[in-house]
């Protein structure tokens, strides 16, 4: 008897000592502990409760350092188009994990979001669909439940629910570096949020959901890796049919390799704004004949196509340019027929950003015969 209770109390010691340590807190809104850079953020009270009404912007804990564990708040809001949600591992207000519920979207498949941010850029039209949104339905004017489990390179999120997530988020798109937690609104309608509570982790915590089959690598063919310039102003490719050498020569390039799923997000490499909203991406491709090769390719949002320094194409996924309904996502959808040289070609996308991703895929048809930028 006495043996056995020497070894359960081994066992124990064993598994406290291999469990992660946890700080749990909560963090009142009235507390001054909150950072906020928001069009309009103020404690009020809501539904009977001290509350923080946001609207535009992001509330962020100062002094949190959170790169594994939960967190968890209460949200309210009207059913009013809105994008509100959670922050963690923010570096700075330009950097950061994202995810938010759409209200307005309540029971649809994109009824919320999983993001990474980058130098200020959103990415939905990027990461779209299984694994960074569920349907989910939302009760409008109460208090609804979030729970966000971060564990390493992947995140649950429960809502409402506690016990069963409603979304498994397999991949997290940002390093994992420790760094503060917050909560974020979008423009348009304004969210209330209340009991929010923060548990930092030593250890990334166990997950309960299955974040379902491990997404396919890209079919071969896919582009890996581009050449990227620094931004510039788009009006600078106003008229412009032909690059010159001078063209060439204003430019400073770096290699940006792509996503598991064959997108490049040119984001990670630099922000956009007014004056340099636009990026070449540049593929050097290699060709032992003379020979026509069908490339097919996808931007986000708008796109000018040079080959061998002749403008060949030019197109636009700006959202809801072509209808409504339109979201601009990123995908294999348009091809050309390059008519390849022997020896070296060079096709240069210039991508603009107008908001939501900035990004650029593409995907030869076969390799025969070519090699592309090594």
């Amino acid at each position: 008897m006495a043996q056995r209770l020497i070894f359960l109390a081994a066992a124990f010691l064993c598994a406290a000592a291999l469990a992660p340590e946890a700080r749990s807190e909560t963090v009142p809104f009235d507390s001054g502990r909150w950072e906020i850079k928001a069009k309009e953020g103020r404690v009020v009270n809501h539904l009977g409760r001290n509350s923080l009404y946001l609207k535009a912007g992001v509330a962020a804990v100062r002094d949190t350092k959170f790169k594994n564990g939960v967190i968890e708040f209460d949200i309210a809001f009207t059913g009013e188009r809105g994008f509100m949600g959670a922050v963690w591992r923010l570096q700075d207000f330009e950097n950061y994990e994202e995810f938010y519920l759409r209200p307005h979207q309540s029971g649809n498949p994109d009824a919320n979001q999983y993001q990474p941010v980058f130098n200020g850029q959103a990415a939905w039209q990027l990461y779209y669909g299984e694994s960074y949104s569920a349907p989910t339905r939302y009760d409008n004017n109460q208090w609804t439940r979030v729970r966000i489990v971060v564990s390493g390179n992947r995140a649950e999120i429960y809502i409402k629910d506690t016990e069963t997530p409603a979304l498994v988020v397999r991949e997290l798109k940002r390093e994992t570096r420790e760094g503060r937690v917050g909560l974020t609104v979008g423009n348009f309608a304004p969210a209330y949020f209340s009991n929010f509570n923060v548990t930092a982790m030593s250890d990334p915590p166990p997950l309960k959901g299955k974040a379902g089959e491990a997404a396919a690598p890209a079919p071969a063919g896919t582009v890996k890796s581009w050449m990227v310039s620094d931004a510039f102003d788009r009006k600078i490719l106003e008229g412009k049919y032909q690059l010159a050498p001078a063209d060439r020569e204003k430019l400073n390039w770096r290699k940006l390799g792509v996503e598991q799923n064959g997108t490049a997000n040119l984001a990670r490499l630099q922000g956009a704004a007014d004056g340099r909203d636009t990026v070449f991406a540049r593929l050097v491709i290699q060709s032992d004949r003379e020979q026509v090769k069908k490339i097919r390719f996808g931007f986000s949002d708008e796109v000018k196509v040079y080959f061998n320094d002749q403008l060949l194409y030019g197109g636009t996924d700006v959202y809801q340019s072509r209808d409504y309904r339109f979201l601009g996502t990123i995908g294999l959808f348009d091809e050309l027929y390059l008519p390849l040289r022997r020896g070296e070609n060079e096709l240069w996308l210039a991508v603009t950003e107008n908001f939501g991703g900035w990004g650029v895929t593409a995907q030869f048809e076969n390799m025969e015969g070519i090699k592309v930028n090594e």
